[in-house]
């Protein structure tokens, strides 16, 4: 379960060759991949082939699946969160702020094709309540972008925001709409930016 340091980062994560690197990588989004649309029940076997090394490299980097659900939910959150920078620098405020929460809903999507298995793996309040807090920091990165284009408008709280996307997100998950979500995201996004 302690397998990563305050960051969220997988031990040893920095330390790997840059080959072993990729490998991890891939071997990460096949699984999110297969997460998402199998559930966790996904075949490891499967997950491999979709990332291109052999079921030897998965189980040595990973040597149980519960293990690997657990790096994948980790790797998730850093790339959502990483990407709010990079979102805010390189597209307007709003469509910055509207893609992520974007990427937010796939993200709660492959998280919710693990449920069951994460709420075995991630059963530490704390590092639910330090996960909530990665992502609410994203997202005020992207109101500030917002509320330097907008200065006489009231900035959203960005735990608000989550809470919404993260309603959205469960919503639409068991109705089986992504449309849906898309216009809820919609909806949230013209309450908190007035588009």
């Amino acid at each position: 379960m302690s397998s990563s340091d305050g960051a969220g980062t997988t031990r040893g994560h920095r330390s790997l060759r840059a080959d072993a690197r990729r490998n991890e990588d891939r071997l990460l989004e096949a699984a999110a991949a297969a997460f998402a649309r199998e559930g966790a029940g996904a075949s490891v076997k499967d997950i491999a082939r979709a990332a291109g090394v052999g079921v030897g490299t998965l189980y040595r980097r990973f040597p149980s699946k519960e293990l690997l659900i657990e790096a994948v939910y980790r790797h998730e959150v850093r790339r959502l969160c990483d990407s709010a920078p990079h979102l805010a620098a390189t597209l307007p405020p709003v469509d910055a702020l509207r893609t992520w929460m974007e990427d937010f809903i796939d993200f709660m999507t492959v998280k919710g094709g693990m449920a069951d298995a994460l709420r075995v793996v991630l059963t530490d309040d704390n590092e639910k309540t330090h996960t909530r807090a990665l992502l609410a920091d994203a997202i005020a990165h992207l109101l500030a972008a917002v509320g330097e284009r907008s200065p006489g408008r009231p900035r959203a709280d960005a735990q608000d925001v989550l809470m919404a996307l993260g309603g959205i997100s469960l919503m639409a998950s068991s109705e089986g709409r992504r449309d849906l979500a898309a216009r809820l995201v919609h909806l949230l996004l013209h309450g908190v930016v007035g588009t």
